[in-house]
């Protein structure tokens, strides 16, 4: 119970953090405030949406791994532990997805577009926005839910040990 109270405040605050950045913004009053915001934004979220899909992949990976692991030891595992297993697993694949769409959207030639209507770029700059903080909170929950499957392998495994 512990690991999804930390799960749930760690995304909590990545978000209060991304709410806290939207405010900081201010309102973008115009298609050429917003192109800029979107252009300063584009080249940061290429990255994090890189590497999120990168981190959620191998995540995926090591999940199967661990499952392997889980069946080999000697120990009885509840179904607990699978449960978590397959939680992670879950939001690996959904942050590979929408990483995917990240980039994919990132990478439209925003600055070509100019029959569209003029209240398109700040709605479009609010949707990346929020896209990049909603996957970054994401990668936070899913490495803390990692965490507190991880450290209740080791309790599992090492019960001696006060982990």
């Amino acid at each position: 119970m512990k690991h999804t109270a930390l799960t749930i405040s760690s995304v909590g605050m990545i978000l209060l953090v991304g709410l806290a950045g939207h405010f900081a913004s201010g309102t973008i009053y115009s298609s050429l405030e917003a192109r800029d915001m979107i252009s300063a934004l584009s080249s940061p979220a290429l990255y994090l949406g890189s590497a999120i899909a990168g981190s959620a992949a191998t995540t995926l990976a090591l999940m199967l791994t661990l499952l392997g692991l889980v069946r080999r030891a000697d120990a009885e595992f509840d179904v607990r532990m699978y449960r978590q297993i397959y939680r992670i697993a879950m939001m690996s694949t959904v942050l590979l997805g929408g990483a995917v769409v990240m980039l994919l959207l990132m990478t439209m030639p925003i600055g070509e577009f100019d029959d569209v209507p003029e209240n398109w770029f700040p709605m479009l700059f609010k949707v990346l926005y929020w896209i990049v903080v909603v996957l970054s909170a994401g990668l936070v929950a899913m490495v803390t839910m990692l965490f507190g499957t991880v450290r209740s392998l080791i309790a599992k495994l090492t019960p001696h040990d006060d982990v």
